[in-house]
């Protein structure tokens, strides 16, 4: 379990520091001033997806095998194909 958290929070560190999400956050915080709210709002927007992506995508790689992430796709892939025949 200790090794879960620890792998979690290396994967959390590392989607921070990963160099596109730092070139975003960079871009946003030397070009504030020049940006108007409405394009400010939606940088801050595309950081925040980015960043929480990122995440999700480490902290996934973290906590599951590649089994388990090969059947977790294959699943999302029926769940979508199953909403398809539905409409």
């Amino acid at each position: 379990m200790i090794s879960t958290a620890l792998a979690i929070q290396e994967a959390t560190r590392d989607a921070v520091h990963d160099e596109e999400v730092m070139g975003m956050a960079s871009a946003i915080f030397h070009h504030r001033h020049e940006l108007d709210e409405e394009d400010f709002i939606k940088a801050m927007y595309m950081y925040s997806a980015h960043l929480s992506a990122m995440t999700a995508t480490l902290v996934t790689h973290a906590c599951l095998t590649e089994s388990q992430i090969n059947d977790m796709l294959e699943t999302i892939k029926e769940m979508e194909a199953m909403g398809k025949d539905i409409e």
